[in-house]
């Protein structure tokens, strides 16, 4: 075996775990297909002192949702549901060929998307049928006071905006974040300036019957198109081609449009999952997966 053909494999726990009992589908669809080529694959703990020498380390490398951190590592995550994945050369979800990529809805075929749409429905939100409501759901990420390079507006403001068209707004705290105090009283004044506006609920509830959806890029977002929910986005996202974008088109436009937007979303979401990734179900997901690991740059 050349040692240049050695893939290295940074991931956090608990994935490492799963990963190192043989149980992650997605890296032995990838083990099966280069080991067979000469190639040795690692499983390492990633961090701090794993990313700084990885780039010395001989081979490739594959991050989980992380940065990579040299020409010859690529990133791969979880397109919003199993079991379809990205094999990315970034991993920011906005500078993705997907996200560059023109949706045209003429060449797919009307019947097999509304059939696509309905089985993921009840695949991965399943319960009673989505209905139109009056209240705008606000899922919010991180960084709630500032304003990130891609984003048009910081959280802050975005909530500010929603809420100003007067309809009932809920805006909910990501699980996985940790707001500071000065966050938490950011949200406070907001709730005392709009009394149309609560802060926390259940998000999956909220979704099911929310007018639409106000948000950066969440991935509360694209569930929402699953539920046939319009999408209002205050930031760059793979998943821009169907929402209304504040950042083209102005907030008040965005969020004035946004009760009646109607975008052909069955057709986008066979076209983003069945059609654009690498979906592991698929008859030819082997050739998916090479085509991505070539377009990577990988010796395959």
């Amino acid at each position: 075996m050349s040692p240049d053909l050695l893939l290295s494999v940074y991931l956090h726990h608990p994935l490492l775990q799963t990963a190192r009992a043989g149980k992650l589908g997605f890296l032995n669809r990838m083990r099966a297909l280069l080991e067979p080529r000469g190639w040795r694959i690692e499983i390492l703990p990633s961090g701090n002192a794993a990313r700084e020498a990885a780039p010395a380390r001989p081979g490739y490398a594959l991050f989980n949702m992380e940065r990579p951190t040299h020409d010859r590592a690529l990133t791969f995550r979880r397109a919003y549901h199993y079991p379809y994945w990205r094999l990315e050369r970034q991993a920011e979800r906005w500078r993705w060929p997907i996200a560059r990529q023109a949706f045209d809805p003429t060449r797919i075929e009307d019947e097999a998307a509304r059939r696509f749409a309905a089985r993921l429905r009840e695949r991965v939100l399943p319960g009673p049928a989505p209905r139109r409501g009056d209240h705008i759901l606000i899922p919010l990420q991180g960084h709630l006071r500032r304003q990130r390079s891609f984003q048009s507006a910081s959280p802050v403001q975005m909530i500010e905006a929603a809420a100003s068209t007067g309809r009932p707004c809920v805006a909910t705290l990501h699980p996985n974040e940790v707001h500071d105090p000065d966050d938490h009283a950011a949200l406070d004044r907001l709730a005392a300036q709009f009394p149309n506006l609560t802060i926390g609920g259940d998000t999956a509830a909220l979704l099911r019957d929310c007018a639409f959806v106000v948000t950066q890029n969440s991935s509360v977002g694209f569930d929402g198109l699953i539920l046939s929910k319009p999408v209002v986005l205050f930031a760059l996202s793979d998943y821009h081609h169907v929402a209304l974008n504040a950042g083209q088109i102005g907030a008040p436009a965005a969020l004035e449009r946004a009760a009646d937007h109607a975008p052909p979303t069955d057709k986008f979401l066979d076209w983003f999952l069945r059609r654009s990734s690498l979906d592991m179900m698929a008859p030819d997901a082997d050739d998916r997966m090479i085509t991505a690991m070539k377009k990577g740059g990988w010796p395959v």
